[in-house]
């Protein structure tokens, strides 16, 4: 599995995951458990979603897309 976005938050994280989902690609999320001990690591690449190396490329589209649709 490869990371296609790493997110600030356990929300950003669902919210990509199930954007990923919706266009046909297996996700998981890792960390978002870690986010509890922020006090204690650094807050940056904690939580990410993964896909498998053969989606990676199109899942990070798909990202983009939906970054781009809610950057206003």
């Amino acid at each position: 599995m490869k990371t296609a976005y790493e997110a600030g938050s356990n929300i950003e994280a669902h919210l990509a995951m199930h954007q990923l989902q919706q266009a046909g690609i297996v996700a998981r999320i890792e960390g978002e458990y870690l986010q509890g001990a922020i006090g204690e690591l650094p807050a940056a690449g904690n939580v990410r979603v993964l896909v498998d190396s053969g989606d990676l490329e199109e899942a990070r589209a798909v990202i983009a897309d939906w970054e781009a649709a809610n950057a206003d």
